[in-house]
């Protein structure tokens, strides 16, 4: 009898997620959760399973009048939700939608963006239930999650790249977190501190960090590993809350059928007191921090970067 594969293991130890849009990668791998983003929406526009949904956006575009950047805006939010609605029915858990990056600083935008997007999904009969709102961890971000959460929406707070954001994400009662292993690796390795082996691993030793804290302090927000180099990586965070996954690593895991060891277990909580997280605090510690510094700022400019060339790829198919 053949032994399982290590994805059929790691399902055992941690909630796996796929970190991509692709309906058949998808449909394939069997994930509880999936997201969706600019990046992989404007993947999604050049697949088959997706063409009926482009289709008909351009035609309710073009009966709309004038094209301008308010109607072009108007389609990229109608296909965000289109496809996480396809995606929705493959999976039994949570589709993570993210709000648009360049509204990282402004806690009523993202707000309000936030309440469409459930409003969306809620039209093509998709329950907030199924979706988890992805937001960037600014204080602003994290405000607008604390607001969010107290409406009953759940929030995936992403770009974690410092004990403080993950901390303060908590007591905004986030539903989850999704700190970025590998961008914190790949940090660290280009100003000449690559790690001897993965327990030094800055991008894995962070995670561990972050979910031993979590747990002790009976912390009921989701760990979600993200941004993974490497199956190796992967593996020692294997027993984390959840992992987000891109398709060629989870292929990877299932055509390898080596053991896979739990590396994280909770930890009983210590009933140490905390002291909550001011704003001043948060800025103080990010600025202390050049590494998650940098990271969250490059992080959302590649994110704003997404979304302007979705955005030109929907106004260029109108103009055609």
């Amino acid at each position: 009898m053949t032994a399982p594969s290590k994805l059929q293991q790691l399902r055992d130890l941690s909630v796996v997620v796929a970190d991509t849009g692709d309906f058949d990668a998808i449909k394939r791998l069997k994930p509880v959760d999936c997201t969706t983003n600019p990046t992989l929406v404007k993947k999604a526009l050049d697949l088959p399973v997706y063409a009926d949904l482009i289709d008909e956006q351009i035609e309710w575009a073009k009966g709309q009048g004038k094209v301008n950047d308010t109607l072009v805006a108007e389609v990229v939010d109608r296909l965000t939700v289109a496809v996480g609605v396809k995606l929705a029915g493959l999976i039994p858990g949570r589709v993570s939608t993210e709000v648009d990056a360049d509204l990282a600083h402004d806690v009523e935008a993202t707000v309000a963006k936030a309440r469409k997007f459930i409003a969306m999904y809620a039209e093509h009969g998709v329950d907030k239930s199924k979706v988890l709102i992805k937001v960037a961890s600014t204080w602003e971000g994290i405000e607008a999650c604390r607001q969010l959460q107290a409406e009953g929406i759940d929030c995936n707070c992403t770009l974690i790249f410092n004990p403080t954001q993950a901390l303060a994400c908590a007591e905004a009662n986030a539903f989850l977190i999704s700190p970025f292993v590998g961008r914190i690796l790949d940090w660290y390795k280009a100003n000449g501190q690559a790690p001897a082996n993965i327990d030094e691993d800055q991008g894995v030793k962070f995670v561990r960090g972050v979910y031993d804290t979590f747990k002790r302090r009976d912390i009921k927000t989701v760990v979600m590993g993200a941004s993974f180099r490497s199956t190796e990586q992967i593996e020692a965070l294997a027993g984390c809350d959840r992992l987000t996954i891109s398709p060629d690593l989870l292929e990877k895991l299932d055509a390898d059928h080596g053991e896979l060891p739990r590396k994280l277990s909770p930890s009983q909580p210590d009933g140490a007191p905390v002291t909550p997280i001011t704003a001043e605090q948060f800025a103080a510690d990010l600025a202390a921090d050049p590494m998650a510094t940098e990271k969250l700022a490059t992080g959302i400019d590649a994110f704003d970067k997404d979304l302007q060339a979705l955005r030109k790829t929907i106004a260029d198919r109108l103009a055609g």
